[in-house]
């Protein structure tokens, strides 16, 4: 069988702990090991009404983001609340950015491809 790209998503899964002062531990969620290409259209036009549309509000955006990666690229196994909820804030919009990218153009994330560097 073909080796078919995954890319991984990491949420925090010890928010109490970690807002007490304690380390952090991070769930790591792996894209299916299929991704219909139809997902990958749809994320071109996903990116593309996100840079356009010019009355869309930036919560809004988040809103389809998230929606986006938890249902269409994750395909479900994370949800929408799991992503508002557990990912971290400060990189969280580029994470989700680069989600619909990997799905888009091919392109894994340094830390995915240094995990699985690891891993292999």
């Amino acid at each position: 069988m073909a080796n078919l790209k995954r890319n991984m998503l990491e949420l925090v899964k010890n928010i109490e702990e970690v807002n007490n002062g304690g380390e952090v531990e991070l769930e790591k969620h792996w894209t299916p090991a299929f991704i219909p290409f139809r997902v990958c259209r749809d994320a071109v036009q996903l990116f593309d009404d996100l840079e356009t549309d010019g009355e869309m509000s930036e919560s809004d955006k988040f809103d389809k983001l998230a929606d986006f990666v938890a249902n269409e690229i994750f395909a479900g196994k994370i949800t929408k609340d799991d992503i508002f909820e557990r990912l971290h804030a400060p990189d969280g919009k580029q994470v989700l950015y680069d989600q619909v990218i990997f799905v888009a153009q091919g392109q894994q994330s340094d830390d995915t491809k240094n995990f699985l560097a690891k891993k292999g």
